[in-house]
Order: C-alpha cells, then structure tokens, then sequence
C-alpha cells in the first residue's frame, strides 16, 4: 500500500528555517511529477512547489527565492528547504504526486502532514 509521509515541521520563529521531508513507500517517485502543498487554518490547500516529470521546477510567488525543493530518487523522498520563514507561511505542509485516478480522485491519499508555526 502506498504511503506518504511528511515531517520536518517545528515551530520558528521569523527569518529562520527549517527543512522538510516526503518519505514515499509502496512506489517509486520516479514517473509522477511531485510537489508540496500547503493549508493554513481557514484557508485551502494550495500548491507551493512541485518537480515537473522533466525536472522543471515550480515555485508559487510568494516563496520564490526562500523555499527549495529537491529529491532523492534512490531515497525515495523529497524535500524542501525552507529560509527566511514568515509568519504567513505558518501552515500544515503536505507532499503528493500530481496523479489522478480515472474517476479524478487522486492517486495516493494525502498523508498527516508535517505542522509549520512561525512566530513573529
């Protein structure tokens, strides 16, 4: 059965950082484009960053130049590096593939996540 799970998260205060982890099982990273998610209470999910299946990389504006996203295709486990945090990036932070079933549903379930607070 596959499994994702996220961790890393911790509390920080502004301007600090922290570096998250997505350790995939029961499949291989390679073939799906991955990326990570975000949700702040109140708000939905949405996108942050994401490896596209010919390695290009997305970055949602409001984190260009502070967040990095890596994988380790042999480790099966992606990351991201995270610096110069805000108070807005406070958030519970997931990782997925960008792959859906016939029906629209997607392929592998979300994890936990991994709880990011950052204080001002």
């Amino acid at each position: 059965e596959a499994h994702l799970v996220e961790s890393g998260g911790g509390s920080v205060q502004a301007g600090g950082s922290l570096t998250l982890s997505c350790a995939a099982s029961g499949f291989s990273f390679d073939g799906y484009a991955i990326g990570w998610f975000r949700q702040a209470p109140g708000k939905e999910r949405e996108g942050v960053s994401c490896i596209g299946l010919n390695g290009s990389i997305y970055y949602r504006d409001s984190v260009k130049g502070r967040f990095t996203i890596s994988a380790d295709n042999s480790k099966n486990t992606m990351y991201l590096q995270m610096n110069s945090l805000k108070p807005e990036d406070t958030a519970v932070y997931y990782c997925n593939t960008d792959s859906y079933t016939s029906t629209g549903k997607r392929t592998f379930s979300w994890g936990l996540g991994t709880q990011v607070t950052v204080s001002s």
